[in-house]
């Protein structure tokens, strides 16, 4: 179950990804709020789930993203049980990569399988797996399974339904008018994109100087936070934005949220849930629209850029830091309208024989 490297060919089999972060939700935010985390049997399951409906929607072949931390081992010896139990599934290979146990494995994967040519990733993760993937390929659809910490970014739902929708457009069934929907992400670029990266969520300022644990938990220190969206009922620092002014992650624009503990400055402070089960007060001093295209320069001098939740990026004084909220960046398979519109056209009938 080896996969090389091959170029996309348009009369290929449907061909869907996979790639399943086995570390997701086990930073220092699940536990200094004593939250859960999801185990390795979960996550196996969740793909066998997967698998059992992308083959029912008839996609013939799976990739999937080898791992150290247990879900390809396991996988391999449900998929030889449940084949002996005669249950049918897509022909599944593993990529042809050695796993480094770090983000690296994710990049490579979304490479790897752009490369292959598949239709659309399903990624188990958190908001930052769900990054990385984008990252590597804004021009494939991915539909996201919430698995990690803060999950602003995937959706929560059951994976069985994810993959129909994905095998409805996967094969066809769906055109990507009627399963797609674009999605906003932040650029970050310091000294005129000498370095940048991306955030999908959110990029928080932070006047730390150095990246270490790379979760973002404590307020004290924060500056600012840029949002693409902001939901009132999402965990992690864009719920600050997410209560104080809701914004969709379809609706134009995006928002800027200045922040201080300064009495002199401040306008209110605002109690937000930054990590599962972790409520924080936050200095609120102003916050703005974020036209899109339009950058927006970083006033603090010095200090470290978190996206989505991690600390990625220092800067120091004399770095010029600009956000920049982009539109229509990339793909994502719309489920609730997939599974609305295969309803309404009636995709799910079989035909019955008249006796």
């Amino acid at each position: 179950m080896q996969l090389q490297q091959r170029g996309h060919d348009a009369n290929a089999a449907p061909c869907v990804g996979i790639i399943a972060n086995p570390v997701s939700a086990r930073d220092i935010r699940r536990v200094v709020a004593n939250a859960s985390n999801l185990q390795i049997a979960d996550r196996v399951n969740i793909v066998l789930r997967a698998l059992t409906a992308l083959a029912s929607m008839g996609v013939p072949r799976v990739l999937i993203m080898p791992d150290k931390g247990g879900i390809r081992a396991m996988l391999l010896r449900s998929l030889k049980r449940e084949h002996n139990l005669h249950h049918a599934f897509p022909e599944v290979e593993f990529l042809d990569m050695e796993p480094t146990s770090t983000v690296e494995d994710t990049f490579l994967a979304a490479r790897m399988m752009r490369a292959a040519g598949v239709k659309t990733i399903v990624v188990l993760g958190g908001d930052g797996t769900h990054r990385a993937v984008v990252r590597e390929c804004t021009d494939i659809p991915i539909a996201g399974l919430s698995t990690g910490t803060n999950n602003a970014f995937p959706a929560m739902g059951e994976s069985t339904i994810t993959a129909m929708a994905v095998g409805l457009y996967a094969t066809g069934k769906l055109s990507a008018e009627q399963a797609l929907a674009p999605n906003k992400l932040l650029e970050i670029s310091i000294n005129a994109g000498e370095r940048h990266d991306i955030a999908l969520v959110d990029a928080v300022i932070s006047n730390d100087r150095y990246i270490g644990a790379r979760a973002l938990w404590k307020t004290e220190n924060l500056a600012a936070v840029y949002l693409a969206f902001a939901n009132p009922q999402a965990i992690g620092l864009s719920a600050i934005g997410g209560l104080l002014h809701p914004l969709g992650r379809h609706d134009a624009g995006g928002l800027a949220v200045h922040l201080s503990d300064d009495p002199a400055t401040r306008r209110l402070v605002l109690r937000a849930p930054i990590a599962p089960g972790m409520l924080r007060e936050v200095g609120i001093a102003r916050w703005e629209p974020m036209p899109a295209g339009q950058p927006f320069a970083v006033a603090l001098q010095a200090g470290v850029v978190a996206l989505d939740g991690e600390r990625e990026m220092a800067f120091d004084a004399g770095d010029r830091v600009r956000i920049t909220l982009r539109e229509n960046a990339f793909p994502t398979v719309d489920v609730a309208r997939c599974m609305q519109t295969a309803a309404r056209e009636g995709l799910f009938r079989l035909s019955s024989s008249t006796p």
